[in-house]
């Protein structure tokens, strides 16, 4: 008798350990309001307009419809989220900016809140310049706690950082990418002479490209740090082949309307699935 009781108990206890962590994490229901954090790639700059942003295209909060941006993809499952969008992203934007636009969704409520930052802490003026990886795990790190304590119902979806040295490879040959380039000063550390095959501009490619992927672990493990609310995307960013077609013209760095309209079907996909 003891030993059947015993049986059914552990069972029980079997079965309750194999249940919890599915139970930890499903998906988290539709949010009614939905914040953008990141920079100039959030903002759609040059998605519309000459070197200016334009949210009505941003990957994100976007309510232009060809974009589907991740609002307008869950406001077709639920309505509630009807207008409640905030872009809180800058153009310009670096890790150690990510603290203050976090703490903007926290105090708009935010129900949903999406991340993509970094691009600037690599792009920079010179790969001397680019952020350590310490430093922008330790301002990723901040901006999440402020999420966690502001917003700790509210699920998180981190982006992978784009490959930048993809840009180089679709772009070298275009003369005018180059020139933008050029002219505009854009991403240096990693588009300065970008048709040598100097040993050391190639070693500084690969370098510049190591960064970003660091950046993305640690996107990973802080995302998976934070608990069942945050999903990071596995990379879909990083690993998307995109194409010069789906660049600006104008700067060839940033999503035209294209770009951005790719950009929000790939991280939706890697999303919550809502």
């Amino acid at each position: 008798m003891r030993s059947t009781r015993f049986l059914v108990v552990l069972a029980a206890a079997v079965t309750m350990a194999v249940a919890a962590p599915a139970a930890a994490y499903a998906t988290p229901a539709a949010p009614t309001s939905i914040a953008s954090l990141g920079d100039s790639i959030t903002r759609g700059f040059n998605a519309c307009g000459w070197y200016s942003d334009c949210t009505r295209r941003s990957w994100s909060t976007g309510i232009d419809g060809y974009i589907e941006s991740h609002y307008d993809r869950i406001d077709t499952v639920n309505p509630d989220i009807d207008g409640n969008w905030f872009n809180d992203a800058k153009t310009g934007a670096k890790m150690a900016d990510l603290n203050g636009q976090a703490g903007s969704a926290v105090a708009q409520g935010a129900g949903y809140v999406t991340i993509l930052m970094g691009a600037n802490d690599a792009c920079t003026s010179s790969e001397s310049a680019m952020t350590p990886v310490a430093t922008y795990r330790a301002q990723l790190d901040a901006a999440l706690a402020t999420l966690k304590s502001g917003v700790p119902n509210s699920p998180v979806f981190v982006a992978s950082v784009p490959d930048v040295k993809r840009l180089w490879q679709v772009g070298k040959d275009s003369g005018s990418a180059r020139t933008a380039w050029s002219t505009f000063g854009i991403c240096q550390s990693l588009l300065a002479n970008p048709t040598s095959t100097a040993a050391a501009d190639v070693a500084r490619r690969d370098r510049v490209r190591q960064r970003v992927a660091d950046y993305n672990a640690q996107l990973a493990q802080a995302c998976a740090a934070y608990g069942s609310l945050c999903r990071f995307d596995g990379n879909a960013v990083f690993n998307y082949p995109f194409q010069l077609s789906q660049v600006s013209t104008w700067d060839y760095f940033h999503p035209n309307a294209e770009g951005q309209r790719v950009l929000a079907e790939t991280t939706y996909a890697a999303g919550f699935g809502w």
